[in-house]
Formats: C-alpha cells, structure tokens, sequence
C-alpha cells in the first residue's frame, strides 16, 4: 500500500495496553521467610528448594575481609558507619547555625542603625 493511514487514538491505546509494568512474582523463602524471585535461590541466606545452594556469611565475611585490606592499602583509616550516616546531618546543622548567626548579625545592625536614624 502506498496511501499512509491515520492511526487514531483508540488504535494506539490497543497497542500499548500491554506496555503496562507488572509486579514481579515472589516466593517466601521455606527456610528464613525473605522475599525473592521465582525459581531463583534467597539471597537472604542462600538456599533454594530446601537446600543450601550458595554460603552467604561466608560470602560476606570475604567481601568484607577483601574491602578492609584495599582500605589498609590505600592508608585510609575505616570509618564506622555510625560516623558516616551523622556527618551530612552534621554539615547541615553547621550551615543551619551558621545562617542563623548571620540573620541575628544583620538584625543587630539593622537595630543599630534605625536608633541611629530616630536621634
């Protein structure tokens, strides 16, 4: 066909009906209860039809051991992650304070030079 046709509204609404987003299917873990994937294994703690298919802890303790020994390498010090989660919240209450100490500076001069103005 040469002739190009209109696609109206309702045809392109048929179309994308099914571009819509589904949820994804979760199973409860037999073993720990976490939420994971279909026929995938948890990866809360590793097993998959009521077996242990991968170690977990020792995955982790691993990654962690190998993240510890780059930062000694690097000559980092580690910082807890308590520190870490306070220091934004800290930065902020900084310049909180730091603005209010500017406004309160600025009314004292603005004070100052109204009493000025009034003798």
């Amino acid at each position: 066909m040469s002739v190009r046709m209109r696609v109206t509204r309702s045809h392109t609404g048929n179309r994308r009906s099914h571009h819509a987003l589904k949820e994804p299917r979760l199973s409860t873990c037999a073993q720990c209860g976490a939420q994971h994937l279909r026929h995938r294994m948890c990866p809360e703690c590793g097993s998959y039809r009521g077996r242990e298919v991968v170690d977990v802890v020792a995955k982790r303790t691993a990654r962690m051991k190998r993240r510890e020994e780059k930062i000694k390498t690097l000559g980092e010090e580690r910082v807890p992650e308590e520190e870490m989660h306070d220091t934004p919240k800290n930065a902020k209450e900084e310049k909180i304070e730091a603005k209010k100490k500017e406004v309160k500076e600025t009314v004292k001069v603005a004070k100052k030079t109204q009493a000025k103005k009034e003798k």
